[in-house]
């Protein structure tokens, strides 16, 4: 028997257990890993424990080797194939590998397994919205307020729907029950501010101003009220708020990011080059802040650190339009004679 588990695990890892398309890696190495090598010395003792399976998947998708994990997980499944949290890891992985209808059809499959299962419910029709599939979103969240008349996460994800479909008064009005529900749901609050600037109402600015009281160190509702000034022409006061972003979270580097493109917008060109100056200590792969630093660094004279930074940009996006403009214009380092 533990033979025959054995070869259908490895015939999982040949073929998806559905149909869908045969990955073309297979997880035959710990990559340096040693939690996933001492997975590989368990799988090997017990290749019957599915839940094996799942774990190392995990740590592949963690190091965004989605092939790898694909395949466990799909080795996972085909020993057992009604374990509802393997399909979401399964379809979290599609979506983080740009297959979002290999992801719907696992939650699909996972539904059925399970029909009154909350979270099924919404992971699907978050994905069905991703889709633009309105009409199964709808159906899927009004599975999930038939079993819970009061999730809260299921309304935000109506106010969206509308939002997408057009309906921007139901879209206000499934945020508010949101809000109401679940008064501490930041999200709610930013998506009203949101809409309500849309329509330009007056009310905007203190559903940005709750958002921020519910966690003064979440950096998500500082940006968000920071893009409400900026849109409103304010722009000395939305450059502090996103510095506040960033400042609530150091790893947040898209505040300083926006505040350095504002300053520029104003002609601080220091400034602004201050700003980039801290993305990239945070953030040492921000492709963008590399080529926008170049410029600043261009516009205040320095042809040479202009010059690195548009290289420093090309090196992690060979194909960047603005650094090969940007180089193109500095020139190549002069050779000495």
């Amino acid at each position: 028997m533990k033979n025959l588990l054995c070869l259908l695990a490895l015939l999982c890892c040949l073929t998806a257990c559905d149909g869908d398309q045969p990955t073309d890696a297979t997880p035959d190495t710990s990559a340096g890993d040693p939690g996933i090598a001492a997975l590989d010395r368990a799988i090997l003792s017990n290749p019957e424990e599915a839940d094996l399976y799942a774990q190392r998947a995990e740590m592949w998708y963690n190091k965004s080797n989605y092939d790898a994990a694909i395949t466990d997980l799909q080795a996972a499944l085909t020993l057992d194939s009604t374990n509802v949290p393997y399909h979401w890891l399964l379809s979290d992985v599609y979506l983080d590998y740009y297959r979002s209808r290999l992801a719907l059809r696992t939650l699909e499959r996972a539904a059925k397994l399970e029909p009154d299962n909350l979270e099924t419910q919404l992971r699907l029709a978050e994905t069905q919205l991703t889709l633009q599939q309105y009409d199964g979103a709808m159906k899927s969240l009004n599975e999930v307020t038939r079993i819970d008349p009061r999730n809260p996460d299921a309304y935000l994800l109506l106010s969206e729907t509308f939002l997408e479909t057009g309906d921007t008064a139901r879209a206000i009005s499934a945020a508010e029950e949101a809000a109401e529900i679940d008064p501490d749901m930041t999200d709610a609050f930013v998506r009203l501010g949101q809409l309500l600037f849309a329509i330009k109402s007056n009310r905007a600015v203190q559903y940005f101003d709750a958002a921020m009281g519910i966690d003064a160190t979440d950096p998500i509702p500082i940006h968000a009220k920071a893009d409400y000034l900026r849109d409103s022409d304010r722009l000395p006061e939305a450059i502090e708020l996103y510095r506040a972003a960033s400042r609530a979270d150091r790893q947040y580097v898209a505040g300083h990011f926006n505040a350095g493109l504002l300053l520029m917008e104003l002609d601080s060109v220091e400034a602004a080059k201050t700003e980039f100056d801290l993305v990239i200590k945070n953030d040492p792969i921000h492709i963008r802040s590399y080529f926008f630093r170049g410029y600043a660094k261009e516009l205040l004279g320095d042809i040479a650190g202009a010059r690195n930074d548009y290289k420093s940009a090309l090196r992690f996006a060979p194909d960047y339009d603005f650094a090969l403009e940007g180089l193109e214009r500095v020139g190549e380092e002069p050779t000495e004679e």
